[in-house]
């Protein structure tokens, strides 16, 4: 499964704001310098479609804020029912 994110980096903590369709807006704890944000943000994805890390890739935008993310290890229906509990 394809989805946008908007990250937010430098938050207090780090969770999962809105979401617009399939595009997710994430509050990210680590600041956007040397790929922490990018990290920090594929391990998060990754507990809350509860998948393993290996299975989350970022696909595109490394260095800005709208990001691409790549999720496999689940079916594509199963990980949709998760986008459905964000509100």
């Amino acid at each position: 499964m394809i989805i946008k994110v908007r990250v937010i980096p430098n938050s207090k903590k780090t969770e999962i704001v809105s979401r617009l369709g399939s595009i997710l807006r994430v509050k990210i704890s680590a600041p956007a310098v040397e790929d922490k944000a990018n990290k920090l943000l594929l391990k998060f994805l990754a507990e809350f479609f509860e998948v393993k890390q290996s299975k989350v890739f970022l696909r595109r935008g490394h260095r800005g804020r709208e990001k691409i993310i790549e999720i496999e290890g689940r079916s594509e229906e199963d990980l949709r029912q998760s986008l459905e509990t964000i509100p």
